[in-house]
This record gives C-alpha cells, structure tokens and sequence, in this order.
C-alpha cells in the first residue's frame, strides 16, 4: 500500500518584510490541501514573524544561518516530506502533484529545476546550465528547493552547520543513498542578485566559489570571499 504525502515547507528568513506576505500567500494552495508551512526567523527585526503568523502553521526564532534554521524547522515538522523553500522562490502549481509522485518512487529525495524570474536571454542561459548540471552530477542548490524524505533527513542528521554550500554538501550525502527525483515543471526564484551583481559576474562567482568548495577550502573562507565580492561590487 502506497504512503500519502504529509509534507512540511520550511523557510528560513531573515528581514523579509517587505515581501513575506505576498511570498505565503502564493504557499496557501499547499496549507488548503492539508499540509503545514513551517518559517525558521533568524530574529528579524522589522516584523517579519509578525506579518508571517497569520499566513503559515508554525513559527519559529531561532539562530541565524540557512543550516541552523532549516534544522530547526526540520524538527518541529511534522511530515514525512521535507521542502526546503527560499523566501524569493515559488513553487509551481503541479509541485504536489509531483511530490505525491516522489514519496511512490524509490528515490530518497529530490529537487525542482530553476527558472529565473528576469526576461532578459542570459536569465534563461542560466537556469538551463544549473538545471543540467544538477542532472549530470547529482548535486542541488538551495534555490531547487530541495526535498528529502523525513526520516533520511534525520537519519543523516540535517544539514551541517557551515555558512556556506550546506546544500551542496547534504546533496553530496545523499547521492550515496540514491540520485535525485528530478521534477521539471520549474521552481521561479526571483532575479534581483543576479541583476544587481551582474549577470555574468554572479555566474562567475558562484561557479568559482564551487570549484574552491570541491577542491577541499573551508566554507568559513569562501563565505568571507563571497562577501569581499559583493562589497566589491556595491562600491
């Protein structure tokens, strides 16, 4: 007999008041089919938990980090899927068709392909190079929305506790227990960073903290080089 999908969307925040109503508002389709919103603060403060109480199941303050607030949402969930959802990323309207789909296959966990919210061509030459690289290594990104059964997500107890590429890195863990459902119908992130750093100056700097990652750097080093980068092109 086959399970039914409970799912738990979790999102880490941090000073989103300026948009996390309208971004819960477009989760309400999920809240209605009867499963939970979970948001993870890392103690904002320009009212972000107070605008997000009304539109989501649970929320919690916690520490600040993507990995520790994701952890903690983890374990107040209640499903038997996790989602793991950026506060500027929107799902599409099939993602619980898909999901049902996934807890019937025996694939451990998964991630939607990308999509970026500009119309400008480089956008759509960026999304197609990060959705086919995930295909061919495996590997997935925050901005995917990752997915992961309940119990393999505790089993592998969550994600570590570094600021930076805490997704590659649980990515890489559990490639060992199975490849990634791939869903294509795509996740929409919004644009904005890579519009404001340059398209292709982003590109760049996200594949080259990568290839640092892999080559064996700490995390704690390619997050002080990601900020140098970024002071470097608001100045």
């Amino acid at each position: 007999m086959s399970e039914s999908l409970s799912l738990s969307v979790i999102v880490p925040v941090w000073r989103e008041a300026a948009s996390i109503q309208s971004f819960l508002q477009s989760l309400q389709q999920v809240r209605a089919a009867g499963h939970e919103v979970i948001v993870v603060d890392a103690g904002s403060d320009d009212g972000t938990t107070d605008l997000a109480g009304p539109w989501c199941d649970q929320v919690l303050t916690g520490g600040k980090g993507r990995a520790l607030q994701m952890n903690a949402g983890a374990e107040a969930a209640r499903g038997n899927v996790l989602l793991f959802l950026h506060a500027d990323t929107l799902l599409p309207d099939t993602a619980i068709d898909h999901l049902e789909r996934f807890v019937d296959s025996p694939e451990q966990w998964g991630r939607f392909d990308v999509r970026l919210s500009g119309q400008r061509a480089i956008f759509r030459v960026v999304a197609w190079f990060m959705n086919r690289r995930s295909r061919l290594t495996g590997i997935a990104t925050g901005d995917q929305a990752m997915f992961v059964r309940t119990s393999v997500f505790r089993a592998l107890q969550g994600f570590a506790l570094i600021p930076l590429m805490e997704d590659v890195e649980l990515s890489k863990r559990l490639c060992g227990l199975s490849r990634p459902y791939c869903v294509g119908d795509p996740v929409i992130t919004d644009s904005r960073r890579w519009e404001q750093g340059g398209a292709w100056r982003t590109i760049f700097l996200m594949w080259r903290l990568r290839w640092r990652y892999w080559r064996g750097e700490s995390p704690e080093s390619l997050v002080a080089a990601y900020r140098a980068d970024v002071r470097h092109a608001d100045s």
